[in-house]
C-alpha cells in the first residue's frame, strides 16, 4: 500500500508539474496567512494581510494592541479569535529566541507538540507551519487529500490525524521539497476534481 501511494503522488505531481520552482523570502507574511486562512477563503485572508503589510516585522506586530489587530484582520473573520492566535504565535516565537533557526534544535515531533500548545493553532495548520515555515517534512493530511485517497480505495480515514498517524512514516523516505510539492498537487486536483466530479482518475492506480 505504502509503494502505491507513493506512486499516486508522483504521477500527481508529473501530471500537474512541479509548484515550487521559486521561493519566498516572506515567511512571516506565509505565517500568518496560516492562521487567517482558518476557515474563510484566500481572498478574505489577502485583504486581512494586505491591511496587516505596514506592520509586517515581528516587533511592529508585538507592538500593536489587540484591538488594533482585530480591526486590521477583520476581513479574514473570526478575527477575536485569529487575533489572539496570532498574539500567541508571537509571544511563543518570542518566548523561543525570535528567530526561525533558534528552534532547530528541537526534532520534528517536539517542535509540533510546541507548536499545538499554541492557542489557534491545531493539527493541521502546526504541519502547515512545520512544512513550509521550519522546513520540517511533514504530510498535510487535509480534506482533499482524505477525499482523493477514499475515492482511490487507499483509505477511509475518519480525522485528520487518523490519516496523519497512518502516512507518517511515508515522508521520512522523499525530500522535504517532495513533502510541499505533494501537498501542493492534492490541493490542485482537489479543486479540479470539486469542478469536474465526474473527472476519471483511473491513470493514477495503473
Amino acid at each position: 500500500m505504502t509503494d502505491q501511494i507513493v506512486e499516486v503522488l508522483n504521477r500527481l505531481v508529473a501530471h500537474y508539474g512541479f509548484q515550487y520552482w521559486w521561493e519566498s523570502d516572506d515567511w512571516l507574511s506565509d505565517w500568518l496567512t496560516m492562521i487567517l486562512i482558518q476557515r474563510t477563503n484566500e481572498g478574505n485572508a489577502k485583504q486581512a494581510l494586505k491591511n496587516l503589510q505596514p506592520y509586517l516585522t515581528i516587533e511592529q506586530l508585538e507592538q500593536l494592541t489587540l484591538e488594533q489587530l482585530e480591526e486590521l484582520i477583520r476581513p479574514a473573520g473570526f478575527y477575536r479569535q485569529k487575533s489572539q492566535a496570532i498574539k500567541a504565535l508571537l509571544d511563543w516565537f518570542k518566548g523561543h529566541g525570535g528567530e526561525v533557526s533558534a528552534l532547530e534544535h528541537f526534532s520534528t515531533k517536539e517542535l509540533r507538540e510546541e507548536l499545538l500548545s499554541i492557542k489557534g493553532v491545531g493539527p493541521e495548520t502546526a504541519d502547515v507551519m512545520l512544512l513550509y515555515i521550519f522546513k520540517r517534512k511533514a504530510f498535510i493530511a487535509d480534506t482533499y487529500a482524505q477525499r482523493l485517497f477514499k475515492r482511490l480505495g487507499l483509505g477511509d480515514y475518519l480525522s485528520y490525524e487518523e490519516m496523519r498517524n497512518a502516512l507518517l512514516p511515508i515522508p521520512e523516505e522523499i525530500s522535504w521539497e517532495m513533502c510541499r510539492e505533494w501537498h501542493a498537487v492534492i490541493d490542485i486536483h482537489g479543486k479540479h476534481y470539486r469542478k469536474q466530479p465526474n473527472m476519471d482518475e483511473s491513470w493514477l492506480i495503473k
